[in-house]
């Protein structure tokens, strides 16, 4: 079989890009309209009744609170010194004492459960700021005398509002 050559060049035939585009787009709007969907596994929506206290006990370690009050003279001077609702003093040696009770409370300091640990500090609206500062020195920790490097106990320290001074 002979071919008949015109002697004209073969012409490059294009693909039509607009039908093809037609029918992805008739194809997405197909599969989005019949796709069905399910609630997510799991997603109980169940009022379950309020279980009686176990009588088991839990591996946590419940951890003791640590407040810190700190009581202002009419001056703004430091009156007292109060770890949970148990006055140590005034003055530095209030401070001292502050920090031998969170140690005493703590016991270990390098203890992972101590990690957890949180002090509030409750200082009065006039109280001069130093009193504040000497009370979160005395909270976090204290300075090794030996190797000279900073013993940490506590590193959350959260404050209560100031209180305003009762007028009376």
């Amino acid at each position: 079989m002979k071919f008949r050559s015109s002697g004209r060049k073969a012409e490059k035939i294009e693909a039509q890009m607009t039908p093809m585009i037609d029918v992805v787009f008739q194809l997405l709007i197909f599969f989005m309209l019949t796709l069905k969907i399910i609630a997510p596994e799991g997603d109980f929506n169940i009022n379950m009744p309020i279980a009686a206290p176990s009588d088991t006990k839990t591996d946590e370690p419940l951890l003791p609170d640590i407040k810190i009050r700190l009581v202002a003279s009419p001056g703004g001077e430091l009156s007292s010194v109060q770890l949970n609702r148990r006055d140590l003093g005034n003055g530095d040696e209030a401070f001292q004492r502050l920090n031998a009770e969170i140690l005493r409370i703590l016991g270990n300091p390098a203890d992972p459960a101590n990690k957890d640990m949180e002090v509030e500090i409750d200082a009065d609206y006039n109280l001069n700021y130093r009193y504040t500062v000497q009370a979160i020195a005395a909270a976090r920790g204290r300075l090794d005398r030996k190797t000279g490097t900073l013993v940490s106990y506590i590193e959350k320290i959260k404050f209560a509002p100031p209180r305003r001074p009762s007028a009376g």
